[in-house]
């Protein structure tokens, strides 16, 4: 089973993240990941993320995030996709300016992936859950809010789903 875990306050959001990871180890998983938000001057979006134990994401977790206070948190169970590093959960936009993590099934990504490649995205993965990404993007780059570019993009999405998303180019 896949968990979702996001923290935005004033201490340090890398040990929040992982220990509520941690606390998901029990329902299964094949991967886990995080994203934070660099608060500095550009604001970045810093993704690591690994297959295997939470431990293994752990050590892969740059000093540079250590000072991030809001990030976005996950443990995958593969649906689409094989167990991976590049299939794990957050996914990136294109150029960075989303990032996504999502539990259940789109189930018309196939058809998404095909007009969003059309239009020039690059995919990264093999799963359903970055053309969240890519369809969060194009409205974020068009002006929408980061919460209205996910209620827009959900409304094109067949399935059920949880999504947790992070921009640093427009919050709200």
């Amino acid at each position: 089973m896949c968990g979702i875990v996001g923290y935005a306050g004033d201490k340090p959001a890398v040990p929040v993240l992982l220990r509520a990871l941690k606390d998901l180890e029990y329902r299964g998983y094949d991967s886990a990941g995080i994203a934070v938000l660099d608060p500095g001057e550009a604001g970045a979006l810093s993704v690591t993320k690994k297959q295997g134990k939470i431990a293994n994401l752990e050590a892969a977790i740059s000093a540079d995030a250590s000072a991030a206070t809001t990030g976005i948190g996950h443990t995958r169970w593969a649906t689409h996709g094989k167990p991976s590093d590049q299939n794990a959960h957050p996914h990136l936009s294109c150029g960075g300016e989303v990032v996504v993590i999502h539990n259940g099934i789109v189930e018309n990504y196939a058809e998404l992936r095909s007009e969003l490649v059309a239009r020039g995205h690059r995919f990264r993965s093999e799963t359903d859950t970055e053309t969240i990404a890519h369809l969060m993007e194009e409205r974020v780059k068009a002006g929408e809010s980061l919460l209205d570019a996910l209620r827009g993009s959900a409304g094109l999405l067949a399935g059920s789903q949880a999504i947790v998303a992070m921009s640093p180019a427009r919050q709200g």
